[in-house]
Protein backbone atom coordinates (compact mmCIF):
# COMPACT_ATOMS: atom_id res chain seq x y z
CA UNK A 1 0.00 0.00 0.00
CA UNK A 2 1.40 3.38 -0.97
CA UNK A 3 1.69 6.23 1.50
CA UNK A 4 -0.79 8.30 -0.54
CA UNK A 5 -3.33 5.48 -0.36
CA UNK A 6 -2.84 5.17 3.38
CA UNK A 7 -3.28 8.91 3.76
CA UNK A 8 -6.48 8.83 1.68
CA UNK A 9 -7.89 6.02 3.82
CA UNK A 10 -7.10 7.90 7.01
CA UNK A 11 -8.69 11.09 5.69
CA UNK A 12 -11.82 9.18 4.62
CA UNK A 13 -12.08 7.59 8.06
CA UNK A 14 -11.70 10.95 9.78
CA UNK A 15 -14.39 12.50 7.58
CA UNK A 16 -16.80 9.61 8.20
CA UNK A 17 -16.16 9.72 11.93
CA UNK A 18 -16.70 13.48 11.94
CA UNK A 19 -20.09 13.09 10.26
CA UNK A 20 -21.07 10.30 12.66
CA UNK A 21 -20.06 12.46 15.60
CA UNK A 22 -22.16 15.33 14.26
CA UNK A 23 -25.21 13.05 14.01
CA UNK A 24 -24.76 11.69 17.53
CA UNK A 25 -24.29 15.21 18.92
CA UNK A 26 -27.52 16.31 17.23
CA UNK A 27 -29.34 13.32 18.73
CA UNK A 28 -28.16 14.23 22.22
CA UNK A 29 -29.08 17.89 21.75
CA UNK A 30 -32.67 17.00 20.71
CA UNK A 31 -33.16 14.12 23.13
CA UNK A 32 -35.87 16.03 25.02
CA UNK A 33 -37.81 16.98 21.88
CA UNK A 34 -40.83 14.62 21.61
CA UNK A 35 -41.15 15.34 17.89
CA UNK A 36 -37.54 14.46 17.08
CA UNK A 37 -36.76 11.06 15.58
CA UNK A 38 -33.33 9.57 16.13
CA UNK A 39 -30.83 9.85 13.26
CA UNK A 40 -28.49 7.01 12.40
CA UNK A 41 -25.28 7.56 10.42
CA UNK A 42 -24.81 4.48 8.23
CA UNK A 43 -21.25 4.06 6.92
CA UNK A 44 -20.70 2.17 3.67
CA UNK A 45 -17.55 1.41 1.68
CA UNK A 46 -17.68 2.77 -1.85
CA UNK A 47 -14.18 1.76 -2.89
CA UNK A 48 -11.14 0.17 -1.26
CA UNK A 49 -10.48 2.36 1.75
CA UNK A 50 -13.19 4.90 0.85
CA UNK A 51 -16.25 5.46 2.99
CA UNK A 52 -19.52 7.34 2.64
CA UNK A 53 -22.03 8.26 5.34
CA UNK A 54 -25.80 8.17 4.81
CA UNK A 55 -28.07 9.69 7.45
CA UNK A 56 -31.21 7.64 8.11
CA UNK A 57 -34.16 8.65 10.28
CA UNK A 58 -35.67 6.16 12.72
CA UNK A 59 -39.34 5.44 12.00
CA UNK A 60 -42.05 2.96 12.98
CA UNK A 61 -45.14 3.47 10.85
CA UNK A 62 -47.28 1.00 12.80
CA UNK A 63 -46.63 2.59 16.18
CA UNK A 64 -47.02 6.08 14.71
CA UNK A 65 -50.46 5.21 13.28
CA UNK A 66 -51.51 3.69 16.60
CA UNK A 67 -50.42 6.83 18.40
CA UNK A 68 -52.37 9.05 16.00
CA UNK A 69 -55.51 6.97 16.57
CA UNK A 70 -55.06 7.08 20.35
CA UNK A 71 -54.51 10.85 20.29
CA UNK A 72 -57.76 11.37 18.35
CA UNK A 73 -59.76 9.15 20.69
CA UNK A 74 -58.37 10.85 23.80
CA UNK A 75 -58.93 14.33 22.40
CA UNK A 76 -62.58 13.60 21.59
CA UNK A 77 -63.26 11.99 24.97
CA UNK A 78 -61.44 14.75 26.84
CA UNK A 79 -63.47 17.44 25.07
CA UNK A 80 -66.67 15.63 26.04
CA UNK A 81 -65.72 15.18 29.69
CA UNK A 82 -64.37 18.70 30.29
CA UNK A 83 -67.47 20.18 28.65
CA UNK A 84 -69.71 18.12 30.91
CA UNK A 85 -68.01 19.55 33.98
CA UNK A 86 -68.67 23.08 32.76
CA UNK A 87 -72.27 22.28 31.83
CA UNK A 88 -73.04 20.69 35.20
CA UNK A 89 -71.68 23.67 37.12
CA UNK A 90 -73.60 26.14 34.92
CA UNK A 91 -76.95 24.37 35.23
CA UNK A 92 -76.93 22.63 38.62
CA UNK A 93 -74.39 24.70 40.55
CA UNK A 94 -72.01 23.50 43.25
CA UNK A 95 -73.35 20.32 44.90
CA UNK A 96 -76.54 20.71 42.81
CA UNK A 97 -77.53 23.76 44.87
CA UNK A 98 -79.26 25.45 41.93
CA UNK A 99 -80.73 22.30 40.39
CA UNK A 100 -84.44 21.85 39.72
CA UNK A 101 -84.40 18.79 41.98
CA UNK A 102 -83.20 20.83 44.96
CA UNK A 103 -85.76 23.56 44.27
CA UNK A 104 -88.60 21.03 43.99
CA UNK A 105 -87.52 19.48 47.29
CA UNK A 106 -87.77 22.90 48.94
CA UNK A 107 -91.19 23.40 47.35
CA UNK A 108 -92.41 20.09 48.77
CA UNK A 109 -91.26 21.06 52.25
CA UNK A 110 -92.99 24.45 52.03
CA UNK A 111 -96.15 22.78 50.75
CA UNK A 112 -96.17 20.25 53.59
CA UNK A 113 -95.69 23.01 56.15
CA UNK A 114 -98.56 25.03 54.65
CA UNK A 115 -100.78 21.94 54.72
CA UNK A 116 -100.27 21.66 58.48
CA UNK A 117 -101.54 25.22 59.04
CA UNK A 118 -103.63 26.20 55.99
CA UNK A 119 -104.94 29.33 57.69
CA UNK A 120 -101.46 30.86 57.84
CA UNK A 121 -101.12 32.91 54.66
CA UNK A 122 -97.49 33.64 55.40
CA UNK A 123 -96.85 29.93 54.90
CA UNK A 124 -98.84 30.17 51.68
CA UNK A 125 -96.62 33.01 50.52
CA UNK A 126 -93.59 30.84 51.33
CA UNK A 127 -94.93 28.17 48.96
CA UNK A 128 -95.23 30.77 46.21
CA UNK A 129 -91.66 31.91 46.87
CA UNK A 130 -90.48 28.29 46.67
CA UNK A 131 -92.40 27.89 43.40
CA UNK A 132 -90.62 30.97 42.04
CA UNK A 133 -87.29 29.34 42.91
CA UNK A 134 -88.32 26.26 40.94
CA UNK A 135 -89.19 28.46 37.98
CA UNK A 136 -85.91 30.36 38.28
CA UNK A 137 -84.00 27.08 38.33
CA UNK A 138 -85.70 25.93 35.13
CA UNK A 139 -85.50 29.31 33.39
CA UNK A 140 -81.86 29.86 34.36
CA UNK A 141 -80.97 26.27 33.49
CA UNK A 142 -82.40 26.74 30.02
CA UNK A 143 -80.45 29.97 29.55
CA UNK A 144 -77.26 28.31 30.79
CA UNK A 145 -77.65 25.36 28.42
CA UNK A 146 -78.30 27.52 25.37
CA UNK A 147 -75.43 29.85 26.31
CA UNK A 148 -73.23 26.78 26.66
CA UNK A 149 -74.23 25.65 23.17
CA UNK A 150 -73.38 29.10 21.79
CA UNK A 151 -70.02 29.06 23.58
CA UNK A 152 -69.33 25.60 22.19
CA UNK A 153 -70.15 26.94 18.74
CA UNK A 154 -67.48 29.60 19.23
CA UNK A 155 -64.98 26.98 20.35
CA UNK A 156 -65.79 24.87 17.30
CA UNK A 157 -65.24 27.87 15.02
CA UNK A 158 -61.86 28.54 16.64
CA UNK A 159 -60.88 24.88 16.36
CA UNK A 160 -61.83 24.83 12.67
CA UNK A 161 -59.62 27.88 12.07
CA UNK A 162 -56.78 26.17 13.94
CA UNK A 163 -57.20 23.02 11.86
CA UNK A 164 -57.10 24.97 8.61
CA UNK A 165 -53.92 26.69 9.80
CA UNK A 166 -52.32 23.34 10.65
CA UNK A 167 -53.21 21.98 7.22
CA UNK A 168 -51.59 25.02 5.60
CA UNK A 169 -48.43 24.43 7.65
CA UNK A 170 -48.57 20.76 6.71
CA UNK A 171 -48.58 21.74 3.04
CA UNK A 172 -45.33 23.68 3.53
CA UNK A 173 -43.70 20.78 5.37
CA UNK A 174 -44.88 18.30 2.75
CA UNK A 175 -43.45 20.45 -0.04
CA UNK A 176 -40.09 20.53 1.77
CA UNK A 177 -40.10 16.74 2.05
CA UNK A 178 -40.92 16.29 -1.63
CA UNK A 179 -38.30 18.80 -2.77
CA UNK A 180 -35.60 17.27 -0.58
CA UNK A 181 -36.46 13.75 -1.68
CA UNK A 182 -36.22 14.72 -5.34
CA UNK A 183 -32.88 16.49 -4.87
CA UNK A 184 -31.45 13.73 -2.71
CA UNK A 185 -30.81 15.93 0.33
CA UNK A 186 -31.51 14.95 3.92
CA UNK A 187 -35.21 15.51 4.69
CA UNK A 188 -35.16 14.29 8.29
CA UNK A 189 -35.97 17.72 9.76
CA UNK A 190 -38.86 18.22 7.35
CA UNK A 191 -40.19 14.74 8.18
CA UNK A 192 -40.03 15.58 11.90
CA UNK A 193 -42.00 18.75 11.27
CA UNK A 194 -44.55 16.94 9.11
CA UNK A 195 -45.12 14.19 11.67
CA UNK A 196 -45.43 16.76 14.48
CA UNK A 197 -48.12 18.60 12.52
CA UNK A 198 -49.87 15.31 11.79
CA UNK A 199 -50.14 14.60 15.52
CA UNK A 200 -51.66 18.04 16.09
CA UNK A 201 -54.13 17.52 13.24
CA UNK A 202 -55.13 14.15 14.74
CA UNK A 203 -56.24 15.96 17.90
CA UNK A 204 -58.95 17.69 15.86
CA UNK A 205 -60.04 14.90 13.50
CA UNK A 206 -59.12 11.22 13.16
CA UNK A 207 -56.66 10.73 10.31
CA UNK A 208 -55.32 8.02 8.05
CA UNK A 209 -52.36 8.58 5.76
CA UNK A 210 -50.61 7.00 2.82
CA UNK A 211 -47.43 8.02 1.06
CA UNK A 212 -46.97 8.35 -2.68
CA UNK A 213 -43.88 8.91 -4.79
CA UNK A 214 -41.24 11.38 -3.57
CA UNK A 215 -42.55 10.93 0.00
CA UNK A 216 -45.71 12.89 -0.86
CA UNK A 217 -48.31 12.27 1.86
CA UNK A 218 -52.11 12.20 1.54
CA UNK A 219 -54.35 12.60 4.61
CA UNK A 220 -57.91 11.32 4.89
CA UNK A 221 -60.32 11.21 7.81
CA UNK A 222 -61.35 7.91 9.36
CA UNK A 223 -64.42 7.72 7.14
CA UNK A 224 -62.37 8.31 3.99
CA UNK A 225 -62.94 12.03 3.40
CA UNK A 226 -59.86 13.63 1.86
CA UNK A 227 -58.32 16.18 4.22
CA UNK A 228 -55.08 16.86 2.34
CA UNK A 229 -53.91 15.87 -1.12
CA UNK A 230 -51.23 18.16 -2.56
CA UNK A 231 -53.24 21.06 -1.12
CA UNK A 232 -55.42 21.29 2.00
CA UNK A 233 -59.12 20.64 1.58
CA UNK A 234 -61.34 23.29 3.12
CA UNK A 235 -62.80 22.74 6.59
CA UNK A 236 -65.80 25.04 7.06
CA UNK A 237 -68.22 25.89 9.84
CA UNK A 238 -70.70 28.70 10.39
CA UNK A 239 -71.55 29.33 14.05
CA UNK A 240 -75.17 30.09 14.91
CA UNK A 241 -76.09 33.58 16.08
CA UNK A 242 -77.79 32.07 19.13
CA UNK A 243 -79.67 29.02 20.34
CA UNK A 244 -83.12 28.20 21.64
CA UNK A 245 -84.31 24.83 22.86
CA UNK A 246 -84.84 22.42 19.98
CA UNK A 247 -82.70 24.41 17.55
CA UNK A 248 -80.17 22.13 15.82
CA UNK A 249 -76.57 23.30 15.48
CA UNK A 250 -74.75 23.82 12.21
CA UNK A 251 -72.56 21.10 10.76
CA UNK A 252 -68.80 21.06 10.20
CA UNK A 253 -67.88 20.28 6.60
CA UNK A 254 -64.62 18.79 5.37
CA UNK A 255 -64.35 19.17 1.61
CA UNK A 256 -68.16 19.63 1.61
CA UNK A 257 -68.68 16.34 3.47
CA UNK A 258 -70.37 16.66 6.91
CA UNK A 259 -68.38 15.59 9.97
CA UNK A 260 -70.42 13.33 12.24
CA UNK A 261 -70.60 13.74 16.01
CA UNK A 262 -69.74 10.92 18.38
CA UNK A 263 -72.23 8.70 20.16
CA UNK A 264 -72.28 7.27 23.68
CA UNK A 265 -70.54 8.09 26.96
CA UNK A 266 -67.52 6.11 25.76
CA UNK A 267 -67.81 8.37 22.80
CA UNK A 268 -67.06 7.25 19.28
CA UNK A 269 -66.09 10.88 18.68
CA UNK A 270 -62.48 10.87 17.52
CA UNK A 271 -60.94 14.32 17.66
CA UNK A 272 -62.09 17.36 19.59
CA UNK A 273 -64.33 18.62 16.77
CA UNK A 274 -66.59 15.56 16.92
CA UNK A 275 -66.43 15.66 20.73
CA UNK A 276 -67.67 19.25 20.80
CA UNK A 277 -70.47 18.40 18.37
CA UNK A 278 -71.49 15.59 20.72
CA UNK A 279 -71.57 18.09 23.59
CA UNK A 280 -73.54 20.73 21.73
CA UNK A 281 -76.11 18.51 20.04
CA UNK A 282 -76.09 15.48 22.32
CA UNK A 283 -75.50 15.99 26.04
CA UNK A 284 -76.70 19.61 26.19
CA UNK A 285 -79.83 18.89 24.13
CA UNK A 286 -80.74 15.89 26.29
CA UNK A 287 -80.24 17.95 29.42
CA UNK A 288 -82.54 20.64 28.01
CA UNK A 289 -85.18 18.04 27.16
CA UNK A 290 -85.10 16.79 30.74
CA UNK A 291 -85.64 20.31 32.09
CA UNK A 292 -88.55 20.72 29.66
CA UNK A 293 -90.08 17.47 30.92
CA UNK A 294 -89.69 18.60 34.54
CA UNK A 295 -91.52 21.81 33.65
CA UNK A 296 -94.30 19.86 31.94
CA UNK A 297 -94.56 17.55 34.95
CA UNK A 298 -94.91 20.49 37.33
CA UNK A 299 -97.64 22.13 35.24
CA UNK A 300 -99.47 18.80 35.19
CA UNK A 301 -99.01 18.10 38.92
CA UNK A 302 -100.37 21.51 39.96
CA UNK A 303 -103.16 21.66 37.38
CA UNK A 304 -106.61 22.59 38.66
CA UNK A 305 -109.28 19.95 38.11
CA UNK A 306 -113.06 20.03 38.15
CA UNK A 307 -115.84 17.60 37.28
CA UNK A 308 -116.78 17.74 33.58
CA UNK A 309 -114.10 20.38 33.02
CA UNK A 310 -110.71 20.08 31.31
CA UNK A 311 -107.67 20.28 33.54
CA UNK A 312 -106.36 23.83 33.60
CA UNK A 313 -102.98 25.36 34.46
CA UNK A 314 -102.76 26.20 38.14
CA UNK A 315 -99.74 27.30 40.17
CA UNK A 316 -97.42 26.84 37.18
CA UNK A 317 -98.42 28.17 33.80
CA UNK A 318 -97.04 28.43 30.27
CA UNK A 319 -97.70 29.99 26.88
CA UNK A 320 -100.37 27.42 26.02
CA UNK A 321 -102.42 28.00 29.19
CA UNK A 322 -105.02 27.37 30.38
CA UNK A 323 -104.57 24.05 28.55
CA UNK A 324 -102.20 21.43 29.98
CA UNK A 325 -99.35 20.10 27.80
CA UNK A 326 -100.07 16.68 26.32
CA UNK A 327 -99.08 13.79 28.56
CA UNK A 328 -95.78 12.07 27.76
CA UNK A 329 -94.91 14.52 24.98
CA UNK A 330 -91.87 16.77 25.06
CA UNK A 331 -92.46 20.49 24.54
CA UNK A 332 -89.20 22.11 23.42
CA UNK A 333 -88.29 25.16 25.48
CA UNK A 334 -91.00 24.71 28.10
CA UNK A 335 -88.47 25.03 30.93
CA UNK A 336 -87.54 28.45 29.60
CA UNK A 337 -91.11 29.75 29.43
CA UNK A 338 -92.72 28.22 32.54
CA UNK A 339 -93.77 30.78 35.14
CA UNK A 340 -95.73 31.12 38.37
CA UNK A 341 -99.37 31.95 37.71
CA UNK A 342 -99.90 35.60 38.69
CA UNK A 343 -103.27 34.67 40.22
CA UNK A 344 -101.37 32.87 43.01
CA UNK A 345 -98.63 35.46 43.50
CA UNK A 346 -99.30 38.08 46.21
CA UNK A 347 -96.56 40.32 44.80
CA UNK A 348 -98.47 40.42 41.50
CA UNK A 349 -101.85 41.11 43.09
CA UNK A 350 -102.81 37.45 43.41
CA UNK A 351 -103.60 35.33 46.44
CA UNK A 352 -101.73 32.32 47.78
CA UNK A 353 -105.05 31.15 49.25
CA UNK A 354 -106.02 29.95 45.75
CA UNK A 355 -103.45 27.20 46.23
CA UNK A 356 -105.42 26.02 49.29
CA UNK A 357 -108.91 26.62 47.93
CA UNK A 358 -108.64 26.30 44.14
CA UNK A 359 -110.58 28.45 41.68
CA UNK A 360 -107.87 30.29 39.76
CA UNK A 361 -109.64 29.17 36.58
CA UNK A 362 -113.15 29.98 37.75
CA UNK A 363 -115.73 28.93 40.31
CA UNK A 364 -116.03 25.44 38.80
CA UNK A 365 -112.48 24.69 39.95
CA UNK A 366 -113.01 25.71 43.60
CA UNK A 367 -112.18 22.76 45.85
CA UNK A 368 -112.77 24.38 49.25
CA UNK A 369 -116.46 24.99 48.63
CA UNK A 370 -117.12 25.49 52.35
CA UNK A 371 -114.53 28.26 52.60
CA UNK A 372 -112.90 26.75 55.70
CA UNK A 373 -109.58 28.36 56.68
CA UNK A 374 -108.23 24.98 57.85
CA UNK A 375 -109.00 23.15 54.60
CA UNK A 376 -105.90 21.19 53.54
CA UNK A 377 -107.15 18.46 51.18
CA UNK A 378 -106.03 20.25 48.02
CA UNK A 379 -102.60 21.08 49.45
CA UNK A 380 -102.10 17.44 50.41
CA UNK A 381 -103.27 16.37 46.94
CA UNK A 382 -100.71 18.64 45.27
CA UNK A 383 -97.97 17.13 47.44
CA UNK A 384 -99.09 13.63 46.48
CA UNK A 385 -99.14 14.49 42.78
CA UNK A 386 -95.46 15.46 42.91
CA UNK A 387 -94.72 11.83 43.78
CA UNK A 388 -97.42 10.23 41.63
CA UNK A 389 -96.01 8.43 38.55
CA UNK A 390 -96.77 10.13 35.26
CA UNK A 391 -95.76 9.62 31.64
CA UNK A 392 -92.51 11.24 30.48
CA UNK A 393 -91.13 11.40 26.97
CA UNK A 394 -88.46 8.70 26.66
CA UNK A 395 -86.55 10.79 24.11
CA UNK A 396 -85.30 12.83 27.09
CA UNK A 397 -83.11 9.90 28.10
CA UNK A 398 -84.92 8.65 31.21
CA UNK A 399 -87.28 5.70 30.88
CA UNK A 400 -88.04 4.96 34.54
CA UNK A 401 -91.66 5.68 35.50
CA UNK A 402 -91.82 8.16 38.38
CA UNK A 403 -93.36 11.30 39.76
CA UNK A 404 -91.95 14.67 38.75
CA UNK A 405 -90.02 14.98 42.02
CA UNK A 406 -88.21 11.68 41.47
CA UNK A 407 -87.81 12.47 37.78
CA UNK A 408 -85.94 15.65 38.68
CA UNK A 409 -83.67 13.65 40.99
CA UNK A 410 -83.19 11.04 38.26
CA UNK A 411 -81.94 13.71 35.85
CA UNK A 412 -79.08 14.44 38.25
CA UNK A 413 -78.37 10.72 38.58
CA UNK A 414 -78.43 10.37 34.80
CA UNK A 415 -75.98 13.21 34.31
CA UNK A 416 -73.64 12.02 37.06
CA UNK A 417 -73.64 8.54 35.54
CA UNK A 418 -72.88 9.86 32.08
CA UNK A 419 -70.16 12.16 33.39
CA UNK A 420 -68.54 9.43 35.50
CA UNK A 421 -68.47 7.09 32.52
CA UNK A 422 -67.00 9.85 30.37
CA UNK A 423 -64.33 10.48 33.03
CA UNK A 424 -63.41 6.80 33.26
CA UNK A 425 -63.15 6.52 29.50
CA UNK A 426 -61.12 9.73 29.28
CA UNK A 427 -58.61 8.26 31.74
CA UNK A 428 -58.43 5.00 29.79
CA UNK A 429 -57.93 6.74 26.46
CA UNK A 430 -55.34 9.08 27.93
CA UNK A 431 -53.44 6.06 29.24
CA UNK A 432 -53.53 4.45 25.79
CA UNK A 433 -52.27 7.64 24.15
CA UNK A 434 -49.47 7.83 26.72
CA UNK A 435 -48.48 4.19 26.24
CA UNK A 436 -48.38 4.43 22.45
CA UNK A 437 -46.36 7.65 22.67
CA UNK A 438 -43.89 5.97 25.02
CA UNK A 439 -43.62 2.92 22.78
CA UNK A 440 -42.99 5.15 19.77
CA UNK A 441 -40.40 7.16 21.70
CA UNK A 442 -38.62 4.02 22.87
CA UNK A 443 -38.41 2.77 19.30
CA UNK A 444 -37.59 5.99 17.43
CA UNK A 445 -36.51 8.45 20.10
CA UNK A 446 -33.08 9.15 21.55
CA UNK A 447 -31.50 7.12 24.35
CA UNK A 448 -28.87 9.48 25.73
CA UNK A 449 -26.88 6.70 27.43
CA UNK A 450 -26.59 4.79 24.17
CA UNK A 451 -25.65 7.91 22.25
CA UNK A 452 -22.94 8.85 24.75
CA UNK A 453 -21.52 5.32 24.57
CA UNK A 454 -21.47 5.58 20.78
CA UNK A 455 -19.80 8.97 21.05
CA UNK A 456 -17.03 7.41 23.13
CA UNK A 457 -16.50 4.71 20.49
CA UNK A 458 -16.32 7.37 17.80
CA UNK A 459 -13.72 9.24 19.83
CA UNK A 460 -11.54 6.14 19.87
CA UNK A 461 -12.02 5.66 16.14
CA UNK A 462 -11.12 9.28 15.50
CA UNK A 463 -7.96 8.95 17.60
CA UNK A 464 -6.91 5.83 15.69
CA UNK A 465 -7.40 7.57 12.34
CA UNK A 466 -5.50 10.61 13.58
CA UNK A 467 -2.59 8.42 14.69
CA UNK A 468 -2.56 6.79 11.28
CA UNK A 469 -2.33 10.19 9.60
CA UNK A 470 0.50 11.23 11.92
CA UNK A 471 2.38 8.02 11.18
CA UNK A 472 2.00 8.57 7.43
CA UNK A 473 3.08 12.18 7.87
CA UNK A 474 6.18 11.09 9.79
CA UNK A 475 7.02 8.57 7.09
CA UNK A 476 6.62 11.21 4.38
CA UNK A 477 8.89 13.56 6.31
CA UNK A 478 11.50 10.83 6.62
CA UNK A 479 11.23 10.03 2.93
CA UNK A 480 11.59 13.64 1.90
CA UNK A 481 14.52 14.02 4.28
CA UNK A 482 16.25 11.01 2.74
CA UNK A 483 15.68 12.28 -0.78
CA UNK A 484 16.85 15.75 0.14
Amino acid sequence: MSLSTALSIAQSALLATSKQTSVVSRNVADASNPDYARRVAVVTSTAPGARSVEIQRAANDLLFRQNLSALSAWSGQSALYSGMDQLDLSVNGVDNASSASTAIGNLQQALQLYATTPSNQNLGASVIDAAKQVVSSLNDGTTAIQDFRSQTDGQIATAVDDLNSLLSQFQDANKAVIAGTRSGTDVSDALDQRDALLKKIAEYVPVSTFTRGDNDMVITTKDGTTLFETVPRSVTFTPSAGYTAGTPGNTIYIDNVPLSAGTGDNTSADGKLAGMLKLRDGVAVTMQSQLDEIARGLITAFAETAPSQPNAAGLFTWSGAPAIPAAGTLVDGLAGSISVNAAFDPSAGGSAALLRDGGANGAAYVSNTGGGASYSDLLIAYGNRLDQPMAFDTSAGITVSSGVSDYAANTIGWFEGVRQQASTNADAKEALATRTAEALSNDTGVNVDQEMSLLLDLEHTYQASARMMKTVDDMLDALLGAVG
